[in-house]
């Protein structure tokens, strides 16, 4: 089972940054892309940037394009979440995700961390 330890988060005022990052260990290899999801107080837990293993292609929800960043270091296997201009609605929970390639994805399933908080003051 892959292993997710989230750091980061905290307290800013809105138009400053925070930067999460997400190590994972154990079958590396079986993970297609990894992940952020973020969800705040009586909502859903929704996506807010993707970047695949191979080829480092991202993609972004609407809501953040434009300012946040989402990078993978494969030698550290380390994603991190550059997040910038921020905005008291980005405040919530943030979990880091990973999503197993195809061929893994019987044996070792999606991984999620234990969440990190990120508030926005205004």
């Amino acid at each position: 089972q892959v292993q997710l330890v989230e750091s980061g988060g905290g307290l800013v005022q809105a138009g400053g940054s925070l930067r999460l990052s997400c190590a994972a260990s154990g079958p590396i290899f079986s993970i297609n892309d990894m992940g952020w999801y973020r969800q705040a107080p009586g909502k859903q837990r929704d996506l807010v940037a993707t970047i695949a293993i191979s080829g480092g292609s991202t993609n972004y929800a609407d809501s953040v394009k434009g300012r946040f960043t989402i990078s993978i270091d494969n030698a550290k296997n380390t994603v991190s979440l550059q997040m910038n201009s921020l905005k008291p609605e980005d405040t919530a929970v943030y979990y880091c995700h990973t999503t197993p390639h195809f061929y893994y994805s019987s044996r070792y399933p999606e991984a999620w961390g234990q969440g990190t908080q990120v508030t926005v003051s205004s």
